[in-house]
């Protein structure tokens, strides 16, 4: 092999290494028929029972696609959300927001309330595609195998973007909590989505992530659901830490953190963005005044933290902002 074309496919080998790394090195878990429910599970399986129920009425004229499969497993799936037919934008596909819930990577759906209600309402009579994924979750699949599911899913929703009047290569990452790390872990490695047949995307909407740097928090006082999350190994902890995974070329961030939270969310999106612009990345940090789940339940109302969003978004592209400027 030539020196140019090694170096033309070292990128490509790089991250077949270390997406095998970040698989091997996981904290291995029981399967989830092995491990007896906690109380915190049977409690969080009622809050989440409780959520489903009774879901709002969508706004007039939008069209939801539900439980569309992206792999076997029953957690495999997306709800997809289209725009009325008067707001799609003339002659053009429309950008997509891809949405990953959060709940401690163990718990959590993708049609709850805070996930999808003020969103769809707001990005949609705008001319949006929303599109909400479940994952494989704790104790049965390791975070590592989450990061994947989620570059899955995003690989078969731009796939299919086409189908639903839709741009893949105008799709805008969002999550919440255990899913903004996901989508923050996948945003700052693109290569390793686009190996999974992803297409570039534009940014990412980084809602209030349960951590950045994962050995920093991992070396401080935590809570236990952080050891679930990320076990004992400091490989681990590397491997699933957006701070030390982050390349240069990586898309834009928009770093929305919690001021209301004890530990102080809002440090650890200020030094992500510092280690961004060493870089070369875009990273703003949106401080909010607002509870955790605050941050991604009253995101689409009409507020200031609503249009910082929509003018980070309206940011990376120009079809984007012409629609969020109606």
């Amino acid at each position: 092999m030539s020196a140019a074309t090694f170096f033309r496919s070292a990128p490509a080998l790089l991250c077949a290494l270390a997406c095998a790394a970040l698989l091997a090195h996981a904290p291995v878990h029981a399967q989830a028929s092995d491990a007896p429910a906690t109380p915190g599970d049977r409690l969080r399986a009622r809050l989440l029972e409780r959520a489903l129920q009774n879901p709002a009425p969508l706004p007039a004229g939008v069209q939801k696609l539900p439980d569309l499969p992206y792999g076997s497993d029953a957690r495999q799936r997306m709800d997809v959300y289209l725009p009325p037919a008067d707001a799609r934008p003339a002659g053009l596909r429309a950008p997509v927001i891809f949405m990953v819930h959060g709940g401690a990577w163990r718990t959590g759906d993708k049609a709850m309330p805070k996930v999808v209600e003020n969103k769809v309402a707001r990005w949609l009579a705008r001319g949006f595609v929303f599109v909400s994924i479940n994952y494989r979750m704790l104790p049965d699949t390791p975070v590592a195998q989450q990061a994947y599911d989620v570059a899955q899913a995003l690989a078969a929703a731009q796939q299919r973007a086409p189908g639903w009047g839709a741009d893949p290569g105008r799709f805008i990452l969002m999550g919440h909590s255990a899913g903004a790390h996901l989508v923050s872990l996948i945003n700052a490695q693109p290569a390793f989505a686009q190996r999974q047949g992803a297409w570039p995307w534009l940014g990412t909407v980084s809602l209030d992530s349960a951590v950045l740097n994962v050995p920093r928090l991992m070396a401080a006082p935590h809570a236990r659901l952080y050891d679930e999350a990320f076990g004992t190994n400091p490989s681990t902890w590397t491997l699933l830490s957006p701070f030390h995974q982050l390349v240069a070329g990586a898309p834009p961030y928009q770093l929305v953190c919690s001021t209301e939270r004890p530990d102080q969310p809002c440090l650890q999106a200020e030094a992500m963005a510092r280690q961004a612009a060493t870089l070369g990345v875009r990273a703003e940090v949106l401080p909010e005044p607002l509870e955790h789940g605050e941050i991604n339940g009253e995101l689409g109302l009409d507020s200031g933290y609503t249009r910082a969003v929509d003018a980070f978004m309206a940011s990376l592209d120009p079809l984007v902002a012409r629609l969020l400027a109606r």
